[in-house]
């Protein structure tokens, strides 16, 4: 059944958004847990990389020039045209909130499942997340009056936790562990590495479930907005980056779609307006549609 299950985990990712929606209070219930699973995704991940080589990846230009297109290009783009086509000033910030959004901690998992590189996975991730205060503030000054004020404490504990807690437990476990020991846990872990990814969907999707009880028109209206921002984000990451290579224009595809929108509401909360946690959740489904999508497109394209 395991194997099964991570044969099939791009399609499962998606079904377990469906099956958050249809059981909404499972996927309420289960939202407070995700933080958990966010840091035992990380560390299972970044164990299997050594992190001298993903320092010398991360401290590339192109990376950096990735992540600014990522928080910065994207969310021009999008609250631009969400102002030239009059949109609400609610829905406008929520927009420019998830097109400012770092990449999702779940993406090098994502990445590996595809078969493409995982070391530029996580970097383009830890790159566009160090951007997201920056653009999210440059954001709220565009958009809102008065003092504007950031939960950067928590912010940075996040960080601290989630990114560099797992990169110096990946150092310490390299540093003093012998190799092939490393490697044999690695083997043994690495099915449960993908199964974790699957709580994600699952626990981010109740919010869109009660606006959709509440009133279907508006929560349909909020699903084509996600899926065509997802799909906005997913080929111009792609087109931007295939002259690269095509592997890398893939990296950078899904990197771009996925969206760690849990973490902006942590540092930016109710700034972020009453459009913002509905659309969270109505982009989980075309999230996870996506590395589907992108693993038909490689075998096409291969």
């Amino acid at each position: 059944m395991l194997s099964f299950l991570v044969k099939h985990s791009l399609v499962f990712m998606f079904v377990a958004a469906i099956v958050g929606f249809l059981c909404p209070q499972y996927s309420l219930a289960f939202f407070p847990f995700l933080p958990y699973v966010l840091f035992s995704l990380m560390v299972l991940t970044l164990l299997s990389m050594k992190q001298s080589a993903l320092m010398k990846v991360l401290l590339k230009p192109m990376v950096w020039k990735y992540a600014c297109y990522h928080s910065f290009g994207l969310m021009v783009l999008c609250v631009t045209s969400s102002w030239l086509l009059g949109v609400s000033d609610d829905l406008m910030l929520a927009i420019g909130a998830v097109a400012a959004t770092g990449s999702l901690f779940a993406t090098p998992a994502i990445i590996r499942v595809l078969g493409f590189d995982v070391l530029m996975a996580m970097a383009m991730t830890i790159a566009s997340t160090l951007l997201l205060p920056v653009a999210i503030y440059l954001l709220l000054l565009v958009t809102q009056a008065g003092d504007i004020a950031l939960d950067v404490q928590t912010y940075s504990i996040r960080l601290l936790v989630f990114i560099f807690g797992p990169m110096f437990l990946s150092f310490l476990l390299h540093r003093f562990v012998r190799p092939e020991k490393v490697s044999r846990f690695l083997m043994a872990v690495a099915p449960y590495t993908v199964l974790l990814v699957f709580a994600f969907p699952f626990g981010l999707i109740g919010e869109f479930r009660l606006m959709w009880d509440e009133s279907p028109m508006m929560a349909y209206q909020y699903l084509a907005i996600g899926t065509f921002l997802c799909a906005v984000f997913f080929t111009t990451g792609f087109f931007l980056y295939r002259a690269k290579g095509i592997e890398l224009g893939f990296v950078a595809a899904v990197a771009s779609g996925n969206r760690n929108v849990l973490l902006t509401y942590t540092i930016a909360g109710g700034l972020l307006g009453p459009a913002f946690l509905p659309l969270a959740g109505a982009i989980q489904a075309p999230t996870y549609l996506l590395p589907v999508i992108a693993k038909w497109l490689a075998k096409r394209i291969k």
